[in-house]
C-alpha cells in the first residue's frame, strides 16, 4: 500500500508517518519502480501500535523501548512493567497539576461574577497580579522550588503560569 493508504487506514498524517520513519520507529518501506513508498501489513500493524501508545500519551522514547520488546518476544517483560508504572506515575502527577490549574482558574473566575466594564474586571486584575508576581518572584509567598522533588520541576509544562493561593 502507498503512504496515503497507510495514512487513511491508521488516521495518521502522511508527514507523521514520515516523521516516525525518520525517528526509527517505523522501518523504511520498500520502494516501487516509480520510487513510491510501498508499505507492508507489518507497517500497518506497527503504526497502529505506535498510535495506540501515543493515544496513551507515551513519549517517543517510551515507544522505542516498547517496540524493542515487541521485536524481541522472548525477552522478559519486567522492564515493560516498570516503564508503564513510571508512565502511570507521570500521568498521576499531571492530573494533580491539572487539578491545581482548575482550582486556580475557578478562583480567578470567582473574582468577577458580574458583567461590568473591562477596566473593573476582577479576572483581568487577577491576571495582572499573576503577571506582576511572576515578574517579581522575591515577593511571591509560594514554597521555594527546591521544596518540590526534582522530577516535579522537570516534568512541569513550559510556558504556563501557575498561581498559588
Amino acid at each position: 500500500m502507498k503512504i496515503g493508504e497507510l495514512a487513511q487506514a491508521t488516521a495518521t498524517g502522511v508527514e507523521t508517518i514520515r516523521f516516525y520513519e525518520r525517528e526509527g520507529l517505523l522501518p523504511s518501506p520498500a520502494r516501487s519502480s516509480g520510487n513510491y513508498r510501498v508499505y507492508a501489513p507489518e507497517h500497518l500493524e506497527r503504526l497502529a501500535f505506535i498510535r495506540q501508545c501515543r493515544s496513551l500519551d507515551m513519549t517517543l522514547d517510551e515507544i522505542r523501548v516498547l517496540l524493542r520488546f515487541k521485536d524481541a518476544p522472548q525477552a522478559d517483560c519486567d522492564d515493560v512493567n516498570g516503564l508503564l508504572e513510571a508512565h502511570i506515575a507521570h500521568v498521576a502527577y499531571r492530573v494533580r497539576e491539572l487539578k491545581a490549574l482548575e482550582h486556580g482558574l475557578k478562583q480567578l473566575r470567582g473574582q468577577c461574577g458580574l458583567s461590568r466594564q473591562a477596566k473593573d474586571c476582577g479576572i483581568l486584575e487577577g491576571l495582572a497580579k499573576t503577571v506582576t508576581t511572576a515578574l517579581h518572584p522575591a515577593e511571591r509567598q509560594a514554597p521555594h522550588a527546591s521544596a518540590r522533588p526534582s522530577s516535579a520541576r522537570e516534568k512541569r509544562p513550559r510556558g504556563r503560569l501557575v498561581t498559588s493561593s
